[in-house]
C-alpha cells in the first residue's frame, strides 16, 4: 500500500508542479503584458482582482461539484481548458490584437478553470496519503507550487516576455496541457462515496450542508476568518508588486522575475521547515508567528529603498506565508470529513481566495491615494501584524485540537 500511495502522490505532485510552472509563467507574463498596455495602478490591480474573482463567485459551487464527481477527471478537464485559453492569448499577442479588456477576459476564464483544478488537487491529497503523512504531503504540494510558480515560472516568464511577448503564453499553454496528460498516470477512481440520501440531494442542498458544517465548527470557522484576513491584507501589497519593483525599485521587466525568484527561495525554505517547526513548537505557534513575520516583512519593504534588501524581505514573507499555508491545509484535512472536504474547501476558498480581488482593488486605490506602491506595502504590513495578534486571541483554548488534529478536541455546537 505504501508504494501505491507514493506512486499516486508522485503523479499528483508531478502534474501540480508542471501546472504551477504554467501558472508562474502567467503570473509574471500577464502583469507585464498589462503594464505594456497601461500604467494605471487601478487597472493593474484590476487584473489581479479579475484573476481571483472566480474564487469569490465559483469556489463554493466547485467544491460541491468535486464532492459528486471524479476529482482526477475534474483536474484533467480544467487544465485542458486553461491550455486552450492561454494558447488563444498567445495568438492574440503575436498578432498584436490584444487589449486590456481581452487580458481581463482571459484572466477571468483561466481563473474559473483554476477554481476546479486547484481545489481538486487539494482534496485529492487525503486520498493518496495516510493521515500521519498529511503534513509532509502538504509541504510537498506547497513546494511544488513554489518551484513551479516562483522559482522557475517567474524568471522564465519575465525572460521569455523580454525576448518575445507571446513566448511565455505559449509555454504556459503547453504546461497546462502536459499537466493534464500526467494525471492519466494516476490509477483508480477518485469519486467520493455517496449514500442514497446524498445521491438524491440537490447541489444546493449539499452546498448548504457544507456551509452549515463550517458555521457549527468553531475552530474551522476561526481558521477561515484568520486565513481570509491574511489573504485580504497580503493582496493589498502583492497586487502592486510589479509597480513596486518597476517604479519604486527601478527594476527592469527581466529583473522583476529575478526579484520574484527570491520569493521562490523563501517559499521553498518555508515548505521544508514547516514540518520541523510544527514538531518543535506546535501548529498554533507556527501559524501565529508566521502571520506576524509576514507583517514585519511587508512593513519593512514599505520602508526599504534597496532592491537587495526588499528581495530578501520578500523571501522572508514567502517563507512565512508558506509555513502558514501548510499548517492551515493540514488542519483542514485532519478535521474535515472526507465526504465534506470539497464543499468545506469551497466555503474556505470563497472567503479566503475571494478576499484576494477585494484586497487587490483596495491596494490599487490605496496606491492612487498614497502615491507610491511602497506605502501600500507598509499599510499591508501593519494590517498583517494586527491579524497575527488576532489569531493568537482567537485560537486561545484550541491548541490541543490544532496540534493533534483530533475533531473531538474541537467542540461543535448543535
Amino acid at each position: 500500500m505504501k508504494g501505491r500511495t507514493d506512486h499516486r502522490l508522485n503523479w499528483l505532485l508531478s502534474s501540480s508542479t508542471v501546472s504551477n510552472l504554467g501558472d508562474g509563467i502567467g503570473k509574471v507574463a500577464f502583469p507585464l503584458l498589462a503594464a505594456t498596455i497601461t500604467r494605471e495602478p487601478v487597472l493593474i490591480a484590476g487584473l489581479s482582482a479579475t484573476q481571483f474573482l472566480p474564487w469569490l463567485l465559483f469556489a463554493l459551487v466547485a467544491g460541491g461539484i468535486l464532492d459528486r464527481i471524479d476529482r482526477r477527471m475534474a483536474m484533467i478537464a480544467a487544465n485542458t481548458a486553461r491550455a486552450v485559453v492561454v494558447g488563444a492569448v498567445a495568438v492574440l499577442v503575436a498578432t498584436d490584437s490584444i487589449s486590456i479588456w481581452l487580458v481581463y477576459l482571459a484572466a477571468l476564464l483561466i481563473g474559473t478553470a483554476e477554481t476546479l483544478a486547484d481545489s481538486a488537487a487539494n482534496v485529492l491529497i487525503p486520498a493518496v496519503v495516510e493521515r500521519e503523512r498529511l503534513e509532509g504531503a502538504n509541504s510537498k504540494m506547497q513546494a511544488a507550487e513554489i518551484v513551479g510558480q516562483t522559482f522557475l515560472g517567474g524568471p522564465v516568464g519575465s525572460l521569455t516576455f523580454a525576448l518575445f511577448a507571446a513566448f511565455p503564453f505559449l509555454l504556459n499553454s503547453a504546461g497546462f496541457a502536459i499537466a493534464a496528460a500526467l494525471l492519466l498516470g494516476m490509477a483508480g477512481s477518485y469519486r467520493p462515496r455517496q449514500d442514497t440520501e446524498r445521491r438524491r440531494a440537490t447541489l444546493r442542498t449539499e452546498l448548504a450542508q457544507g456551509l452549515g458544517w463550517v458555521r457549527r465548527n468553531p475552530l474551522v470557522l476561526r481558521l477561515v476568518l484568520i486565513a481570509a484576513a491574511v489573504s485580504l491584507a497580503s493582496e493589498l501589497a502583492q497586487a502592486q508588486l510589479v509597480l513596486y519593483a518597476l517604479e519604486d525599485l527601478r527594476l527592469s521587466p527581466a529583473a522583476f522575475g529575478v526579484f520574484a525568484f527570491a520569493g521562490g527561495i523563501g517559499g521553498l525554505a518555508g515548505a521544508a521547515a514547516a514540518p520541523r517547526l510544527v514538531r518543535a513548537t506546535g501548529r498554533r505557534t507556527v501559524l501565529a508567528v508566521g502571520i506576524l513575520l509576514c507583517g514585519a516583512a511587508f512593513l519593512a519593504m514599505g520602508i526599504s529603498t534597496s532592491a537587495v534588501a526588499s528581495a530578501a524581505l520578500f523571501g522572508l514573507f514567502a517563507a512565512a506565508v508558506v509555513a502558514v499555508n501548510v499548517v492551515l491545509a493540514t488542519v483542514r484535512h485532519g478535521l474535515v470529513p472526507s465526504e465534506l472536504l470539497g464543499r468545506v474547501l469551497g466555503v474556505w476558498r470563497t472567503l479566503v481566495w475571494g478576499a484576494i480581488p477585494v484586497g487587490a482593488l483596495a491596494g490599487g486605490v490605496l496606491t492612487e491615494i498614497l502615491g507610491r506602491p511602497s506605502a501600500t506595502f507598509a499599510v499591508s504590513g501593519v494590517l498583517l501584524l494586527g491579524t497575527g495578534g488576532a489569531a493568537i486571541l482567537l485560537l486561545r483554548g484550541y491548541r490541543t485540537a490544532v496540534d493533534t488534529l483530533d475533531p473531538r478536541a474541537a467542540p461543535v455546537s448543535s
